[in-house]
């Protein structure tokens, strides 16, 4: 893998030391958060159900709740003020508003991490935020799955707007990788290049792939806290060909299967995280703008620094592959003997 290049930063006189609120914290996203926030001087309060192991800080206050109970399960905020409230666990309108309502006079602004899937799978790229967004899901809808999810967060994203105005800032972002991810998405071909010998690779290497990096979103989060910024921003990185992403994986025994291929097979994003071909569904979703974001001040890590951390925050750990070993044997063979669909092997 090659050696990746610095991080550009901005130099700015230090802020002014805020409480803050977040909504989540101990889990990826939140922890990276957390943890900028933490490194930028503030002093950081997390609300969480306290489910998932906790690494963060000590100097962290753990507070404890539920927002799926409604005002009950807030006691914890209750007579506390913060500066601001960054919102990363909230999916459903009933949690969003249990938690908004709640701090609305407690606090002068409120980050809720929403996501690109609010665009549903436009037509026009690249996407960006001016993109009209799908319907929002009734306030009673609480099941999240693929199907829910981007209307789940526009009526979340609606809520927020109609309470706070211009004191309510959305960030959505792309794809999300980097230490710590718990969702295996890059971490299945970063291992999966580290294990050699043939590899498959999914089309023919002109198709997009598009993540940003955790702590990219992380270090933007403080910029939108230190400058107040409000409105919508998207937040993605560099877009890559596959053949430029698996080149900086350093795999280099590549079997291109072709994506009609891959879908006679029965295989998508599950299987083979990441890949999105580039005329199939929600392929707009690797064609992400960043401009905005970037014009306020979002930097990003090189592509080659972020595989470079994850392959050394995987160091050590069992490989779990999306597919198999054994299925991927099957539908490189299946190229190699001219077989268009590996589907009944």
């Amino acid at each position: 893998m090659p050696t990746p290049r610095a991080i550009p930063s901005l130099v700015e006189a230090p802020a002014p030391r805020r409480r803050l609120l977040v909504l989540g914290g101990t889990r990826f996203i939140g922890r990276h958060i957390v943890e900028a926030l933490l490194a930028a001087g503030h002093a950081v309060s997390v609300f969480t159900r306290g489910q998932s192991p906790d690494s963060l800080p000590p100097e962290v206050e753990r507070l404890r709740g539920d927002r799926d109970a409604g005002a009950a399960g807030l006691q914890a905020l209750a007579g506390r003020q913060w500066d601001a409230c960054v919102d990363v666990s909230g999916y459903t309108p009933r949690q969003v508003r249990a938690s908004a309502e709640a701090l609305i006079n407690r606090i002068t602004r409120y980050v809720f991490v929403s996501a690109v899937m609010v665009y549903g799978d436009p037509v026009d790229r690249p996407v960006r935020e001016t993109q009209p967004r799908v319907s929002p899901a009734a306030e009673h809808v609480t099941e999240v799955n693929g199907e829910t999810y981007g209307a789940l967060k526009v009526a979340c994203e609606d809520l927020l707007q109609a309470l706070y105005g211009e004191r309510c800032t959305l960030l959505r972002p792309q794809i999300v990788v980097g230490p710590h991810d718990p969702s295996g998405r890059l971490a299945h071909w970063v291992q999966r290049a580290a294990l050699g010998g043939e590899m498959l690779a999914p089309g023919d290497g002109s198709d997009h792939v598009q993540f940003v990096d955790v702590r990219d979103l992380a270090r933007f989060v403080v910029r939108v806290l230190e400058h107040a910024l409000c409105g919508a921003f998207n937040l993605a990185g560099h877009r890559l060909t596959w053949s430029q992403f698996l080149d900086l994986l350093g795999a280099r025994k590549l079997v291109w299967v072709p994506a009609g291929s891959l879908s006679a097979a029965g295989l998508g994003f599950m299987e083979l995280p990441l890949y999105r071909p580039e005329h199939g569904p929600r392929a707009s979703l690797m064609d992400v703008s960043n401009a905005r974001a970037l014009a306020a001040g979002l930097t990003l890590t090189d592509p080659a620094r972020t595989l470079h951390d994850v392959q050394a925050w995987l160091a050590g750990r069992p490989p779990v592959f999306m597919l198999p070993l054994a299925r991927e044997a099957e539908l490189m063979a299946g190229v190699r003997h001219g077989r268009a669909d590996t589907g009944g092997v």
